[in-house]
């Protein structure tokens, strides 16, 4: 009995036209045999959530440098909040709702320690530059496994590259899948509403500081504010007859503006800005030390010719508290003990 090939046959009948079966994916940069329980989606998925990168979100920041409070989103947390917003938009629209769950929680995968703080100094530093979502799909294609890689599928990886936006477009047809498309949509669904929520929390911000149009337009609570967003993406994709993942264009609208807020008075907030500028120095200090120390590297680290490559990638998988453990290693001077 084919557990894989009964699934894909419900797939058939049960999801959407537009959706991205799993019998129909692109394969893999290396074919390799089908499971006879899982779908390839699935596998994509298990790999990732069984990965070293994977666990290592636990300890890397999302805003917060790292954040003492147990209540504060770490980057592991974020990506689970993406997949569960992912996943409600995916099922209600009848498409892939597997495929969206393994691109949602591989999509951070490269972050580095320190948030975009260390994304930032790495695209200064190194010479190729630096962007997270390439370094996730080099975790998942060229790190994992000793230099193996996940060998995942071509759908979630091109939805892993095309998931961030910046401060650009937030919608987008770029990810070739409708489930990719949900990805980039809920990872700033998420942010929005749990950066707010740990702005408030740090006190950053007050809640007499979001304007009264925005509270009066999303509501005055995180779930309220979730909901409406998700209600609006379900059902404006719907009247849309599936051509991409959309927005009404009021929501649009307030979403582009409630970022911008969240730009001016969160991430760019004098107290969050000193506390990366220590994270900058740090990242940078490790950079140029290896730089000239590349014996020091951690013997674990994949054999690399290209030495910037490989600091590079080295820190860039580093959590925020081994990045402050390593800095403190070789920069901090200890107590000398007296016998």
């Amino acid at each position: 009995m084919n557990l894989r090939k009964q699934y894909e046959e419900i797939e058939k009948t049960v999801l959407h036209s537009r959706a991205c079966l799993s019998c129909q994916t692109k394969g893999r940069l290396k074919p390799e045999p089908e499971d006879d329980i899982r779908t390839p989606f699935q596998r994509d998925r298990d790999r990732i959530i069984h990965s070293k990168a994977f666990r290592r979100l636990k300890h890397k920041t999302q805003v917060f440098f790292s954040p003492q409070g147990d209540h504060y989103r770490t980057r592991l947390t974020h990506v689970l909040e993406v997949s569960q917003i992912a996943r409600t938009i995916a099922r209600a629209l009848r498409l892939n709702e597997d495929l969206t769950e393994a691109i949602a929680l591989g999509h951070d995968l490269g972050h580095t320690p320190f948030g975009h703080a260390g994304e930032a100094i790495l695209r200064e530093l190194h010479p190729g530059g630096f962007e997270h979502y390439e370094q996730s799909l080099r975790v998942v294609d060229v790190l994992e496994k000793n230099g193996e890689g996940l060998n995942l599928t071509f759908e979630v990886r091109d939805g892993i590259l095309k998931h961030s936006k910046g401060r650009g477009r937030i919608l987008s047809d770029e990810p070739v899948t409708l489930e990719g498309q949900i990805v980039r949509v809920g990872d700033v669904i998420a942010y929005l509403n749990h950066d707010i929520d740990d702005a408030l929390r740090a006190g950053i911000i007050k809640k007499s500081d979001i304007p009264q149009r925005f509270l009066k337009f999303f509501g005055d609570r995180h779930s309220k504010r979730i909901d409406k967003m998700v209600r609006d993406v379900i059902f404006t994709t719907i009247k849309e007859d599936y051509k991409k993942i959309s927005m009404s264009s009021e929501m649009e609208e307030m979403v582009y503006e409630f970022r911008d807020f969240l730009f001016e008075k969160v991430y760019y907030n004098e107290r969050v800005i000193q506390e990366f500028k220590k994270a900058k120095r740090i990242l940078e200090s490790l950079y140029n030390y290896y730089l000239e120390n590349p014996h020091a590297i951690d013997a674990q680290a994949l054999e690399e010719k290209e030495l910037h490559r490989k600091i590079c990638d080295f820190i860039a998988g580093m959590t925020d508290r081994y990045a402050l453990y390593t800095f403190e290693k070789i920069f901090i001077p200890r107590s000398w003990a007296v016998p």
